[in-house]
């Protein structure tokens, strides 16, 4: 493994510059939500200082420049993900909104009972929780595929999971919880090999911060993710569908930006992607994103991806050597995120000893309960490495597990 030296963008992050309890800040926990840069709190406020104004249906100038803005913005996301058309993305407030306009939508339309679906035992609560939902409604079967010891997926099992009922396959790029990289694009292969009906759902929101995604290459129906752990503001997420699909599903919800036309009588809707986004927006944050995506682009994700991957390698090794600590998920293909827990320190224990040592993790079931359950952990600690992190960060959060084990242990 190469030496790894100085972080080159740890300045862009203001917020790094502080302490936290007294202490240097070594903030692990990016896969929750990222920092952002200077360029894009900047980006934001000259909005708010110079032309704020609500988009689309002005006619001055602010709003004219505005709505310029805000649709650059979508152009922007298309070309990162290589989408085929802008009218292919909708902006929505994060990963979970889009799935649950997805189930809402497409699946309360082309649905019936007993129609199944496929899911995974490592999915978010965000690509769990509203196929529940939807099963509650209409009564389609959920089936999953299991998690292997390693933290990757049994993906032998997916043939078996397949039938002639099977109307969609969903599962997460990457976990959120052990990292793992899944093979999206082996595993949609094997989904239309079986029939190529099945539509195919992929949860991005570790993925798109970690290395570049190419929804066209992959041949998925639908490809989420959501901008705040892409160094961008919250509040704003986005669905990407095939054109052909987002045409035949009917709007989510109502009201203005969504219509053509509204008579007492009835409403015609508006076009792609506008059908799918009622209500003023969240304008800003779609432009803070779209400064994100210039920023992470402007360093390029193959070097965000090899930084990322020499610290992941560099905290293994160290983590490794602490006595009790075990790690979930130790599949080879893996991003910048590390679960583990220590024998005799509690997570939410530990978690609060680093903290009092300047170090930011996640502690508990990270929205992943069904997978702690297939783990056998009530919860773990998580270390998620973001393009700012160092090497200082990584020993920071040694020197912090040492001193917890000699107070809990």
């Amino acid at each position: 493994m190469a030496e790894v030296t100085v972080n080159p963008w740890r300045k862009d992050f203001p917020i790094l510059a502080q302490t936290m309890n007294g202490k240097r800040l070594a903030f692990l926990d990016s896969g929750a939500s990222a920092q952002k840069p200077q360029c894009v709190i900047d980006t934001m406020t000259q909005i708010y200082q110079t032309h704020y104004s609500n988009i689309h249906r002005g006619l001055y100038e602010f709003s004219q420049i505005l709505t310029g803005e805000f649709e650059a913005a979508r152009n922007k996301v298309a070309d990162f993900i290589k989408a085929p058309s802008p009218r292919s993305i909708i902006f929505t407030r994060n990963s979970t909104e889009s799935i649950n306009l997805v189930a809402q939508s497409w699946g309360r339309t082309f649905l019936s009972a007993g129609d199944e679906i496929i899911l995974t035992e490592m999915e978010h609560h965000a690509n769990f929780v509203p196929w529940h939902i939807l099963k509650n409604q209409i009564g389609i079967v959920i089936k999953y595929i299991p998690v292997l010891e390693d933290g990757s997926l049994d993906l032998t099992a997916l043939q078996n999971l397949l039938t002639d009922k099977t109307r969609l396959v969903a599962l997460t790029h990457v976990s959120n919880v052990l990292g793992t990289v899944n093979p999206v694009e082996d595993i949609i292969k094997t989904v239309r090999s079986h029939a190529d009906h099945i539509k195919v759902l992929i949860d991005g929101s570790q993925a798109v911060v970690h290395g570049a995604v190419d929804v066209a290459a992959l041949d998925a129906d639908f490809y989420v993710f959501t901008g705040h752990k892409l160094y961008a503001p919250t509040g704003v997420g986005v669905l990407y569908g095939r054109e052909s699909l987002l045409e035949k599903m009917p709007p989510w919800q109502g009201g203005g930006d969504m219509i053509e036309k509204v008579t007492l009588d009835g409403v015609t809707y508006a076009e792609l992607p506008n059908k799918f986004e009622a209500g003023t927006p969240a304008i800003v944050e779609v432009i803070g994103l779209g400064t994100a995506i210039d920023y992470v682009s402007k360093i390029g994700l193959a070097q965000i991806s090899k930084w990322e991957h020499e610290l992941l390698v560099y905290a293994t090794k160290k983590l490794l050597q602490i006595k009790g600590l075990k790690i979930l998920g130790t599949t080879k293909n893996k991003a910048g995120i590390i679960s583990f827990t220590v024998e005799g320190c509690p997570a939410s224990d530990l978690a609060m000893i680093l903290d009092q040592m300047g170090v930011a993790v996640r502690s508990g079931h990270h929205c992943c309960q069904p997978l702690m359950g297939v783990l056998g952990v009530e919860g773990t600690i998580r270390a998620s490495i973001g393009l700012y992190t160092d090497k200082d960060d990584i020993d920071q959060l040694i020197a912090g597990i040492i001193k917890a084990k000699m107070m809990l242990t």
